[in-house]
């Protein structure tokens, strides 16, 4: 144990603690910018900085470890003035349009500006570090406001592990962070899952726009508009309305609805039956592939990060990979050609979620009927927020009536989850019963899901074959997967790009006071997950995915994926 004295207050901290992890265990919050706790500890933005008796210059906080006896101050003159003239230097090179920033109210460097009441003569609109835009099919990047903090860079490098955004500091007097120089995103290998712009303090990371394209489609009278909404996106709305994180479904699931009628919808779905359906004929492509002794494990496909992961970067890989498309294509693919009970010539469908990556999926050619897109727009939970909040819509207000719908009815909560429900369509179809109870045993990572990356394995006995599968979450441990596979045999893998998975989507709300694992564990808690009297999901049971199949009704499920190229630095 280390006797350290913080603003006059004697405090014991164990060995090894840093100086800003010994301040806030007597509740002394020192300001960061750059810091993100394992992920991007690196002094480098200087405005944790604090002062050490017997050290003649300020030291960094988030990466000081304390030493017996260490005399710290967090507020001094010295310390308080350098913070200052740091927000200073940053604000000068920062450009000041606020009421149309994407980050809308969740800037971190705007707090810290106010609180620390910085001003100076140059402030207001401003060119910014660089007047540059980069645009992405996915996300998009506006350097004008840029603070040079790198948590995008360790989040892309240590978290993704897609490499994409890098600090360049080739011109000293005036650095930048991008992907690689005059290209967009897409053409630097970019896989969207939007994980930068959660992390970026400022707007200078956004999801890119289909605000205005929806506001179009809804205002043509001559199509029929239908919002298809994740259940993730439908819980997590209600956190952009001050509702707490752990608040359930249940409460708020009707306002969400009548959310999207108020904005204009014509026809308001969950994407249950699409995920249903996509599960139903993954479970049947893998029973063809043990049946037939082709190419196993199966990669699920519902995270569109990953796909283009494995097209970019693990190509040997791609013959795993489901061919079957993910639910929202299907299901807007459904839509547009009439097959769930609709008459109409010209349907717009429009996915609501809480990922970034939906917006690229949509424009991939192989994922288009005809030459025209299954799924016309793709909004982030923010983006459905900031379109209501500007028509004035009062969500806290609304009635939460109770839904029904006649594609996905109003089924009971279940333990959701790409493998249970597969699973669940091979037992149906090899056992003729639903699988009786599944334990994952985590072999990577914490049991409470961290920013690290994490892999859960699993064992079942079906039809006598024992089948192993797993689920890897988080871009940092698809490298062990990977190596994971090499040495055992696996038939389901389902991999999910950003940690933690869909509840911690790049599209979904900003949370930058409340650590990631406790974010995921409320939303899994809103969503009754980890609810153990919950019945598992099982598509088999799903009427309408059944008649698709009785009624030989013959949507294309499935599509192809190749290699794809980009430009290497």
């Amino acid at each position: 144990m280390a006797k350290i004295t913080i603003n006059g207050e004697l405090v014991k901290v164990k060995n090894g603690t840093t100086i800003l992890n010994a301040a806030k265990s007597i509740g002394i919050d020192i300001p960061t910018l750059c810091f993100i706790k394992e992920i991007n500890e690196i002094g480098f933005c200087r405005i944790c900085v604090v002062q050490v008796e017997g050290e003649q210059d300020l030291i960094s906080s988030c990466n000081t470890e304390v030493a017996n006896g260490m005399v710290i101050y967090t507020d001094s003159d010295k310390v308080i003035d350098s913070r200052k003239a740091t927000l200073q230097l940053l604000a000068s090179k920062h450009r000041f349009d606020c009421w149309k920033c994407p980050k809308d109210g969740m800037c971190e460097f705007y707090d810290l500006l106010k609180f620390h009441d910085v001003v100076f003569e140059e402030f207001g609109p401003g060119v910014g570090r660089n007047k540059e835009t980069i645009i992405g099919t996915g996300i998009s990047q506006d350097q004008s406001k840029c603070v040079l903090c790198k948590r995008c860079v360790a989040v892309c490098q240590s978290v993704i592990t897609a490499n994409v955004l890098k600090f360049r500091d080739d011109d000293g007097l005036n650095p930048i962070v991008s992907p690689t120089p005059g290209l967009s995103f897409d053409e630097s290998g970019c896989i969207f899952c939007g994980q930068c712009v959660k992390t970026c303090p400022t707007g200078t990371l956004f999801e890119t726009n289909h605000t205005k394209e929806v506001t179009n489609l809804l205002a043509n009278k001559e199509k029929f508009t239908v919002a298809q909404v994740s259940k993730e996106a439908i819980s997590a709305l209600a956190e952009e309305f001050g509702y707490g994180l752990e608040t359930d479904i249940n409460e708020t699931y009707g306002k969400a609805m009548q959310a999207l009628k108020l904005l204009g919808f014509d026809e308001v779905s969950s994407l249950d039956f699409g995920v249903d359906l996509h599960n139903f004929e993954t479970g049947k492509e893998l029973i063809k592939r043990i049946e037939e002794g082709n190419t196993l494990p199966i990669f699920t496909s519902t995270c569109p990060s990953f796909t283009r992961y494995l097209e970019l970067y693990k190509p040997q890989f791609l013959e795993n990979l489901s061919t079957v498309k993910t639910p929202h294509i299907i299901q807007g693919m459904m839509y547009k050609q009439n097959l769930l009970h609709h008459n109409h010539d010209n349907i717009a469908v429009v996915t609501i979620d809480g990922c970034t990556a939906k917006k690229y999926e949509v424009t991939r050619e192989e994922l288009k009927t005809n030459g025209a897109k299954d799924v016309d727009a793709v909004l982030t939970v923010r983006e459905l927020a900031k379109m209501l909040k500007v028509k004035g819509i009062n969500f806290r207000k609304l009635e939460n009536i109770e839904f029904t719908n006649e594609i996905t009815g109003t089924s009971p909560s279940v333990k959701s989850g790409s493998i249970i429900s597969t699973l669940n369509v091979v037992s149906e179809h090899l056992d003729n019963k639903p699988i009786e109870n599944i334990e994952f045993k985590v072999t990577r990572g914490k049991e409470n899901i961290e920013t690290v990356g994490q892999i859960r394995e699993a064992s079942i006995l079906i039809a006598g074959n024992k089948l192993n599968v797993a689920i890897c979450t988080g871009g940092a441990a698809f490298a062990e997967m990977f190596e994971k596979i090499e040495k055992k045999k696996y038939h389901l893998v389902e991999f999910m790009t950003c940690p933690g998975g869909c509840l911690n989507g790049g599209g979904m709300p900003i949370t930058p006071i409340i650590p990631m694992h406790e974010v995921i564990q409320k939303r899994n808690k809103a969503l009754c997950i980890i609810n153990e009297d919950l019945p598992m999901s099982n598509p088999t049971h799903n009427e309408f995915v059944k008649s698709i199949y009785t009624e030989k009704i013959t949507p294309n499920l499935h599509t192809n994926y190749s290699q794809k190229e980009f430009t290497k630095e």
